[in-house]
């Protein structure tokens, strides 16, 4: 008897090492998934926006019929203001994380400037708006776009003297203008974006219809910041 209940025992335990063995066996270990970071972005495709910012510059006198630059004292306006505009264009990814693209946008100014003193004391002048169609070359860093950009540059603006009883003319300009900025992604269809540009919008004769017809010649700096939406 006492011989069959150690053989049973024996069995007992036989069995219930090969039972942890097999439910070991059972036991899958999966593996711990690596994270993948995607860092390249989606800039590819048309994108429209509104931005809002600031301007400052200055417009250069030249005497009437173009003589040459007035005397110290002239009436050189230095110039400065806000702007509000709207913006379209498009991107694509050309390989190694270059992205080119085309933009073009119109603001709303009131970037101006007035003479204080002397004989041309009241003189004003104004931008009231300015656009651009620019090319624009930048870097995929996924969530950022950092970018160059030139182009075309246009603005109309007017100019006001207190001489001869208060007289007004206005000009369009038409030149060339550089800048930079850098777009953060903080959705797949939104994006933030900001730039700084320097514009030369040329000169253009001012036909006052007091006979007296200035050269003007027009320089602005501006920096703004907008919102685009991706599509």
């Amino acid at each position: 008897m006492k011989h069959i209940t150690t053989i049973l025992l024996a069995t007992v335990a036989a069995a219930g090492l090969m039972s942890s063995a097999y439910a070991a066996d059972l036991i899958i270990e999966e593996p711990v998934e690596v994270g993948v970071v995607d860092v390249s972005g989606s800039w590819d495709g048309a994108f429209i926006g509104a931005f809002i910012g600031a301007g400052w510059g200055t417009a250069d006198h030249t005497a009437a019929g173009g003589v040459g630059p007035v005397p110290v004292g002239g009436n050189d306006i230095d110039l400065s203001g806000w702007l509000l505009g709207v913006d379209a264009g498009f991107n694509a990814t050309v390989g190694s994380g270059l992205v080119i693209g085309v933009v073009g946008d119109i603001a709303w100014a009131d970037i101006s400037g007035e003479i204080e003193g002397g004989a041309f004391d009241g003189t004003t002048h104004t931008i009231d708006w300015m656009g651009s169609l620019r090319g624009r070359i930048g870097f995929d860093g996924g969530a950022f776009l950092p970018y160059l950009t030139g182009g075309l540059a246009v603005a109309h603006a007017e100019r006001f003297s207190p001489l001869f009883g208060g007289i007004e003319a206005d000009a369009t300009h038409i030149g060339w203008t550089v800048g930079a900025g850098v777009e953060f992604a903080v959705s797949e269809e939104l994006s933030i974006d900001l730039l700084y540009r320097y514009s030369d919008y040329g000169a253009q004769t001012y036909d006052f219809s007091a006979g007296t017809d200035p050269e003007i010649d027009l320089t602005a700096h501006t920096i703004q910041a907008g919102l685009h939406w991706n599509f």
